[in-house]
């Protein structure tokens, strides 16, 4: 076994980790909830981006309801980014479960 030839390996696996997640955060997915009432934009780093309301859904009687969607639309987006990015890290990694990736 060559040391020196399996570091090598390592540092550009590494390299091309590091690559695809900035690419990853490049990328964006949306979530839509409520009937496409509000919208949520987020990357695949699971940063939120953006939220769109739709003015129909704006009732001071009933912000609980909302709360509900807004909170609904961030996780589903956020959910939705990190699968898409654990799915690409995977193909990088041959699914060997790198930890921080």
């Amino acid at each position: 076994m060559n040391i020196a030839k399996l570091m090598k390996q390592a540092q550009q696996m590494q390299a091309g980790l590091a690559a695809k997640q900035e690419e990853l955060a490049k990328q964006t997915v949306e979530s839509s909830v409520g009937g496409g009432k509000v919208t949520v934009t987020a990357n695949c780093a699971g940063d939120v981006l953006s939220i769109r309301i739709d003015p129909s859904v704006v009732d001071p009687a009933d912000v609980e309801f909302l709360e509900e969607l807004v909170l609904k639309g961030v996780q589903d987006a956020v959910n939705t980014g990190k699968e898409k990015a654990a799915a690409e890290m995977k193909k990088l990694t041959g699914g060997l479960g790198i930890p921080g990736m």
